[in-house]
């Protein structure tokens, strides 16, 4: 493919990619397929020759359209929203374009430096405090990891190289392994299971702390394990708290756990992947009052701000607290400006070497929205999160089962495990929807997000329209 041609595929790209999103409705929101459909559909090595662009373009339609799950359907209620907009998406062709891999200023400047100022961008839209933003003297500052695990992950292992250097410089007689054996991680039992993984990975002990009846941590509640645990001899380091779980989409309550936190010394990590897009509104702001305790803050624009994965925005208090547990400087990777002040080594701040250039994608989707239109987008997905919830409490045979705080709601039909579950499966099968579950105080739970961009009232309506029909057949279908 030459630049002509190119010129002509990407063309015709772009338009296959809004007809794509413009229809997507008419799709099945969900595959009907078994596992290993598509080796049989595709040879089994690749050509030896070249093929045509309009073979490719056919398979897709073949081969690849039947296999996927339309993340961007109005239909799709599932896990959380999947972000997606037309700014974000030129931007990922520019970036593709450009095709620096960006691990040092050096290796390409405008990549490290948008990135600083995007995420300072971002913290003020957050009203963070000061303490977090780079600017041009700050001790702290922002990164875009690929995922909020890798962010989990990257404070965890931040907070273990702190505590065992901190411990060391008290006690020298103790070696690193004994201190390693030591350490306990905590986390909500409501947490998300990459906040598990993350400890599997560092090699740590994770205990996880009981929540209230809304599915929260509270302070007396951690409170107690530490001391359960210092007793014992071991050395709480890290705590996870969450806002806005993953199950439910609850709370912790970081106001009361951040200065005990702190008392103990204990590194504090915010995960609020999904539910930090929406402080950026003032109403929701109070939500992430407690921030300024906090040692690290990472939530996913490529959730609910309308920017393409992968973009997931990190933030640590201090820097180098993350740059040195995972500095190394070999000499192919040295250049002459960076131990400026102004510059920052974003492979310092990652477990890859390697970055793209994801900045650009916030760069072009806050300047095409701007704030106000952000706030729109966020606003227009809560309230038809309660619509939902309105039509939910209007009809006596299901139940709410979580406060509806921003674009989820949690409900069940009243009864068995085995008839939610029962009524889940009709949903799926049908193909019109696309839901999953969460346990709940025992109970199995119907999830229903918010999450296509285009997702308008009528497609609300639609849905519960075709629940309750559901769930009418199914109630027949129960013996008296």
């Amino acid at each position: 493919m030459d630049a002509a041609e190119f010129r002509r595929r990407g063309k015709e790209m772009v338009d296959y990619v809004a007809d794509y999103l413009e229809n997507i409705e008419q799709r099945p929101v969900y595959p009907d397929l078994e596992p290993g459909y598509l080796r049989s559909l595709i040879p089994t090595e690749a050509p030896l020759e070249p093929e045509s662009y309009e073979e490719i373009m056919h398979d897709v339609e073949r081969v690849i359209m039947p296999g996927v799950t339309h993340w961007h359907s109005p239909n799709f209620f599932a896990y959380f929203p999947a972000a997606s907009s037309y700014p974000a998406m030129v931007a990922d062709m520019l970036c593709g374009a450009i095709g620096c891999i960006g691990f040092s200023w050096a290796a390409s400047p405008a990549c490290t430096e948008l990135e600083t100022v995007m995420l300072d961008w971002l913290g003020k839209m957050l009203h963070l405090p000061e303490s977090f933003i780079a600017g041009t003297q700050g001790h702290g500052g922002g990164v875009i990891q690929g995922t909020a695990s890798e962010a989990t992950l990257m404070a965890l292992l931040a907070a273990r190289c702190k505590t065992v250097r901190r411990v060391l410089a008290t006690d020298s007689k103790k070696s690193e392994s004994e201190i390693l054996s030591k350490l306990v991680a905590y986390t909500s039992d409501q947490a998300h299971s990459s906040v598990e993984r993350a400890a599997l990975i560092g090699a740590v002990m994770m205990r996880k702390v009981p929540t209230d009846e809304h599915y929260a941590v509270r302070e007396e509640m951690l409170r107690k394990m530490l001391e359960e645990d210092k007793a014992a001899g071991l050395i709480p380091f890290y705590f996870c708290a969450t806002l806005g779980t993953t199950p439910s989409c609850a709370f912790d309550h970081i106001m009361e756990l951040g200065p005990l936190c702190n008392k103990e010394n204990m590194w504090m990590h915010i995960d609020a992947a999904y539910a930090g897009s929406a402080f950026i509104c003032p109403e929701f702001r109070p939500l992430l009052d407690g921030i300024e305790y906090a040692d690290s803050f990472n939530f996913n624009p490529h959730k609910f701000l309308l920017v393409n994965f992968d973009c997931s925005a990190m933030w640590v208090k201090k820097r180098a607290d993350i740059i040195g547990a995972f500095k190394m400087e070999p000499l192919y990777l040295k250049h002459e400006n960076q131990e400026s002040g102004l510059v920052t080594d974003y492979r310092h701040w990652q477990i890859p070497l390697g970055r793209r250039f994801r900045s650009l994608k916030l760069w072009f989707v806050f300047r095409m929205y701007g704030l106000k239109g952000l706030q729109a987008h966020i606003r227009k997905q809560v309230a038809l999160a309660k619509e939902f919830e309105s039509l939910v409490r209007a009809d006596k045979r299901f139940e709410i089962c979580a406060e509806v705080v921003l674009g989820l709601v949690c409900f069940r039909l009243k009864g068995s495990n085995e008839l939610n579950q029962n009524l889940l499966k009709k949903i799926t099968k049908s193909r019109e929807l696309h839901l999953v579950p969460c346990q709940l105080s025992g109970r199995f739970v119907l999830r229903f997000a918010i999450c296509a961009r285009s997702t308008e009232s009528r497609h609300i309506q639609q849905a519960w329209r075709h629940i309750t029909q559901l769930a009418f057949e199914l109630l027949q279908e129960q013996p008296h």
